[in-house]
């Protein structure tokens, strides 16, 4: 199923789809109703493959004939002269430039590199095959004559298509979207057409130029005897009409008209005084093989200088025309110091922005954050760390009203609790109007609710269905090294499709919760979190387990009635900040472009979040939990104090306890709180900064974030 991932992307499809579109029709119309060089007319259909509708104008308006005959005409003016040039150009070195593009990423070459390559490739597959090769016929002589007399020209072209078309692919590639680093993308090619399009603007003015100077070839006309387009040419100009020899096949000019034509040559050969006795105006300009309508045709060179051995007009035919140029040293030099110059700030001005060290496959498909600062030095690894879930790797798509935090009933072997957890990519809720893309367990954002009591032993097997490693940290337990989960530290990496079983006993009780310990700062925020709730135990054979596993006189597995701190109710709230952008969730981070704009209590955001229900003299245990990564969170409950009874798992003894209000609640801290209802009526529990009790800047309902309500019942 196709999948829009950015609001661009339905257009960038569109682009392709005009781009082969425009292609189709130049490369029908070409072969069948232009009077061209085969040359030519795979230049402007590979141009207009890489630059689209561009492409199709620039035809039609510059090369495309009006009406059979009139090519020569149409052609003529020194801007299409230009343009067909340009596209000469540009069908060499792009093409040249997207193959090596497609090489240098196979093989894993950082983006510097690939452009090297690709300026190297351009200049070589437009010099030897485009120019020295494909245009052997029409410049004359020799293979390698033809590379020594296109070297200059070439070069210079390329020089300004290059710096035009790099600082495009460099910064649309590296800046954000990385999907334009692989060619399975179809931003890929988007990137490349603009790219080309860049490069085309800024070649057009010195291949004008080049052509006015006779360094390169315009358009040209060609009319092959016999064939359809073998038609009658309109005179250029009444005195300057070019005819073939019909007996002999080839092209002869006539200065002054039919009558004048007798003067003319072809490859030193003069046309015999009986061939063109016989032949009338008409039958001559029907014939007319090949013409090279140069760009200043009738612009400076006057009709009685438009001999055969003038490359003004000199006309061709199968033996080439060789054209000399008409360019002083200090110009030639002017442009080429000009051309390098602005090659080297195209190809270095990039790097002093992005980095331009990093490959294709380092990043993947990455895309980073509206607004993240992204430098020179900025890794890979971070920009990969950064970046958006994408949407087509999702496992699940979670119903609006499916909840997290749900309790996970153990499957018990041989009195060992077993727990199944599966980490994976998907769609969940926040409100209904709003998804986000998440990394969840089993699911559900937070993960299920693991529930102990002090000295169970515990087997949780974790399976990665996720696209990079992961680990779990069970965070403030007390057990064996190797099951503790940080990634190459206690432990390998979990890798995507793989498994891992850890092992542990509950000794202690309290309020934990297990999280990513693998990209932390991405997976923890994206949704690979959940809550351990280890309850104390009267069971004399577990009491007897976690003494045998203590030291004696460690104070926080000390084993405490199961009827201390109780209260009437229970809730657990679970804290997370979320940042959501043109339909993409990236990991929220305290710092330059990554600030959240959605929070959620337990996944969920005001008015999404669950209600208590409670009688007026109940008391509720709310169980905080800084399951998020980025803030402290001041929780405040309406309605009177409550009574904080335990922080960070450890129940503080009785002296100790105190009565508050609001608890800052930080990352990774816990705070157990009983609260009593006074006063009948609705009561809210809330983050105290007014911004994080908003959707996207938003209030809904009187709020939103982390709000959730209390309704007390008298």
């Amino acid at each position: 199923m196709l999948t829009f991932i950015q609001p661009i992307d339905p257009f960038v499809l569109g682009w392709l789809a005009l781009c082969i579109l425009s292609a189709l029709y130049v490369a029908y119309d070409q072969f069948r109703n232009n009077p061209e060089p085969t040359v030519m007319r795979w230049a402007f259909i590979l141009t207009t493959l890489y630059m689209g509708p561009i492409g199709l104008l620039l035809y039609v308006m510059a090369d495309k004939e009006p009406k059979p005959g009139t090519h020569e005409q149409f052609t003529r003016p020194l801007w299409k002269q230009g343009v067909g040039s340009t596209m000469h150009c540009v069908a060499g070195d792009a093409t040249g430039i997207i193959l090596s593009a497609l090489i240098v990423i196979s093989l894993g070459l950082p983006m510097k590199w690939d452009l090297v390559v690709e300026y190297l490739a351009g200049f070589m597959v437009g010099l030897f095959v485009f120019q020295a090769l494909f245009m052997k016929s029409s410049m004359g002589g020799s293979y390698w004559e033809n590379v020594k007399r296109s070297f200059l020209p070439e070069l210079i072209s390329m020089n300004f298509m290059m710096a035009g078309m790099a600082p495009v692919m460099v910064f649309l590639m590296m800046g954000r979207d990385m999907r334009a680093m692989q060619p399975t993308e179809p931003l890929f090619w988007a990137v490349m057409s603009l790219g080309v399009i860049a490069g085309f603007a800024l070649a057009y003015p010195v291949n004008v130029w080049m052509v006015s100077r006779n360094m390169k070839h315009g358009l040209m006309t060609e009319r092959p005897s016999g064939s359809r387009f073998d038609v009658p040419s309109q005179p250029l100009e009444p005195q300057n009409v070019n005819h073939l020899n019909r007996s002999q096949g080839k092209v002869v000019q006539a200065p002054q008209g039919h009558e004048a034509a007798g003067s003319a040559s072809h490859a030193g050969h003069h046309m015999p005084e009986q061939d063109h006795a016989q032949m009338n105006h008409a039958e001559h300009a029907a014939h007319v093989q090949v013409t090279q309508a140069h760009a200043h045709m009738g612009h400076g060179t006057p009709p009685e200088q438009a001999t055969a051995s003038s490359p003004d007009h000199a006309a061709m035919g199968h033996e080439g025309h060789q054209m000399q140029p008409n360019v002083t040293r200090p110009q030639l030099l002017s442009v080429g110091l000009i051309s390098g110059l602005l090659l080297l700030l195209g190809m270095t001005w990039p790097a002093t922005k992005v980095n331009v060290n990093i490959a294709a496959h380092e990043v993947g498909s990455a895309i980073m954050p509206p607004g993240m600062i992204m430098t020179p030095d900025t890794p890979a690894d971070a920009m990969k760390d950064m970046s958006a879930v994408d949407p087509r790797l999702f496992r699940f798509r979670a119903a609006v009203t499916q909840q997290g935090d749900q309790t996970l009933e153990p499957a018990v072997q041989g009195g060992v609790k077993r727990f199944n957890l599966t980490v994976s990519a998907g769609q969940w809720s926040i409100l209904k109007d709003k998804t986000v893309g998440s990394y969840a367990i089993n699911g559900q954002v937070p993960g299920p609710r693991l529930e102990l009591e002090q000295g169970d032993q515990v087997e949780i097997v974790v399976k990665n269905d996720l696209p990079e490693s992961t680990t779990l940290h069970w965070h403030g337990l007390i057990l064996d090294n190797e099951m503790d989960g940080p990634a190459h530290i206690t432990q390998k990496p979990i890798e995507p499709g793989g498994s891992y079983t850890y092992r542990f006993t509950a000794v202690q009780a309290g309020t934990y919760f297990y999280h990513s310990h693998d990209k932390v700062d991405r997976q923890q925020g994206l949704g690979v979190y959940g809550a351990l709730i280890i309850r104390p135990t009267s069971d004399p054979v577990k009491i007897a387990r976690v003494r045998g596993l203590i030291l004696p006189d460690d104070d926080a597995t000390a084993i405490e009635s199961p009827a201390a701190n109780r209260a009437d109710l229970e809730y657990v709230i679970q804290l997370q900040e979320w940042l959501s952008r043109d339909g993409l969730t990236y990991p929220a981070m305290n710092m330059e472009g990554g600030l959240p704009n959605y929070f959620t209590i337990n996944g969920k955001a005001y008015p999404n979040t669950q209600t208590i229900r409670m009688r007026v003299g109940q008391t509720v245990k709310v169980r905080f939990i800084g399951s998020n990564n980025n803030f402290v969170h001041p929780m405040h409950i309406h309605g009177g104090p409550f009574n904080v009874v335990a922080r960070d798992g450890e129940t503080l003894p009785a002296a100790q306890q105190f009565l508050a209000d609001t608890v800052n609640v930080g990352p990774g801290q816990r705070y157990d709180v009983i609260w009593r209802a006074r006063k009948p009526g609705t009561w809210l529990i809330h983050c105290h900064i007014p911004h994080h009790t908003t959707n996207n800047n938003t209030e809904q309902d009187g709020g939103g974030g982390l709000m959730m309500k209390i309704v007390v019942e008298g």
